[in-house]
């Protein structure tokens, strides 16, 4: 979309150019949502101790992902920023320097992880009936850091650059080929070798290398990515002091959140009765309530784009008011979904979940965080304010300190000392997911976070 024309739609249809931002981001998430699905729905067939490892080490490639998302949010604030300006030539240089950087982090983190991978898993505390699988999991999966890396941060700079279809595209092609391999070698459909939770392994192994490829080879395409793209060395040090001030906190940010799901996993693993059960109703849970953060990271998404679009123009009021017009829609969208998916939740945490004692945890897991869902996802929406703005470092602060502050010690209390049962948990994070909304709400509306953007004086010349 030209600038020149989103301006237009920005000013004289703000809605229509809010959704047509969004729909391709949504979609994009729903394929997202099906990659998840199809692991730990065949996951659930090949025993309760796979789906409860298969939940951890979806938390665990977050974690590992930390520095790939740090640097796809400072890419976003600086190439919306830019291209909102018009400075063609530098969203260039960003967008090369942003692939450099996921191209050698993702290696040192390839590297670390296969150093420390044991240490990382008895951190956990484990059960011992999931430890073997989980090592099995995590050694696969780290072999794909560095194609994950690219991944993520290709994605981030073709929607920054406003282009939502090329992403989509490849995540049609992710998923495809991981639900494949997910029946094929995870259950030995089709005649394939039945390789059980290997075969989930090496399917997301496969499905990230081909959608790698298919990223790389359009940026190429499309000329984002050609010698030139990459800047010199004196650019670099100019352009890389903002990129790093805003990816730092988002890394920061993903620490300290992923740290504390970890440290989640590890209090219902350790809870006082029940817990394999509590532990996989935890893992479908949380797979049926990604469904309602779809429409969330769209939204999120779309905020970041415009917002940084904005305030690359200067047109910081704007800027807000675009912020709380985006949240506004996508909470009330969120809401509907929430009810309509409530209705029918019983059959839904039986066909992901068929293990009797894991069930009845994912429909109570799922009744305090769907009635949190609104509110959890009016600050996440707004969090992609801040990305767009470079703020970050907001973002930081009350999510982590929300997870940090209330979530874990309230679920320990509640969780193994006066209720001694999963639903302690579950109560604690509806707790912390209110306070984490108001605290973003009274950011947003209360301080000049705006501030934060790429201001004349310390941008990098264009060479």
């Amino acid at each position: 979309m030209a600038n020149v024309t989103l301006d237009r739609r920005l000013d004289t249809a703000p809605y229509a150019a809010i959704f047509s931002l969004t729909w391709p981001q949504a979609l994009m998430m729903v394929f997202h949502f099906l990659i998840g699905f199809a692991d730990v729905w065949v996951a659930g067939r090949l025993g309760r101790e796979v789906q409860a490892a298969v939940g951890f080490m979806t938390q665990a490639m977050f974690f590992f992902l930390v520095v790939a998302v740090a640097v796809a949010n400072g890419s976003v604030a600086a190439v919306s920023q830019s291209a909102g300006a018009g400075l063609t030539r530098r969203v260039q240089r960003f967008a090369g320097l942003g692939i450099g950087l996921a191209m050698g982090l993702g290696a040192i983190m390839l590297a670390a992880g296969q150093a420390l991978d044991r240490v990382f898993l008895r951190l956990l505390q484990l059960p011992p009936a999931v430890f073997p699988v989980a090592a099995d999991l995590l050694h696969i999966f780290l072999l794909i850091l560095p194609g994950y890396y690219l991944l993520t941060v290709s994605n981030a700079l073709f929607r920054a650059s406003k282009d939502v279809i090329t992403p989509l595209w490849g995540m049609m092609l992710v998923t495809a080929i991981n639900a494949l391999g997910d029946f094929g070698l995870g259950l030995g459909w089709w005649g394939l070798p039945r390789l059980g939770h290997l075969g989930l392994a090496w399917s997301t192994f496969g499905s990230i290398l081909c959608g790698t490829l298919f990223n790389v080879a359009m940026l190429v395409r499309r000329g984002t990515l050609t010698r030139r793209s990459f800047p010199t060395l004196r650019w670099s040090r100019r352009a890389l002091p903002y990129l790093v001030a805003v990816a730092w906190p988002a890394g920061l940010m993903q620490i300290v959140w992923h740290s504390a799901y970890m440290v989640l996993f590890a209090l219902v693993a350790s809870l006082p009765r029940d817990s394999v059960a509590a532990m996989a109703g935890m893992s479908a849970g949380m797979r049926v309530e990604s469904f309602l953060f779809l429409p969330g990271f769209s939204f999120n998404f779309t905020a970041s784009i415009l917002i940084g679009h904005l305030l690359g123009q200067g047109r910081v009021e704007d800027a807000r008011r675009m912020g709380l017009r985006i949240m506004k829609l996508g909470v009330a969208a969120i809401s509907v979904l929430t009810l309509l998916l409530w209705l029918v939740i019983e059959p839904i945490v039986a066909f992901i979940a068929p293990d009797p004692t894991a069930a009845p945890h994912a429909v109570s897991y799922l009744a305090y965080n769907m009635a949190g869902t609104p509110p959890m996802l009016a600050a996440l929406i707004l969090s992609g304010a801040f990305v767009g703005a470079g703020a970050t470092l907001y973002q930081a602060l009350i999510f982590g300190g929300a997870a940090w502050l209330v979530r874990l010690p309230l679920a320990y209390f509640l969780g193994h000392r006066l209720l001694g049962s999963a639903e302690g948990v579950w109560m604690a994070m509806l707790v912390s997911i209110l306070v984490q909304c108001a605290a973003m709400f009274w950011f947003y509306l209360k301080t000049p976070w705006w501030r934060f953007t790429l201001r004349k004086e310390r941008r990098p010349r264009p060479l």
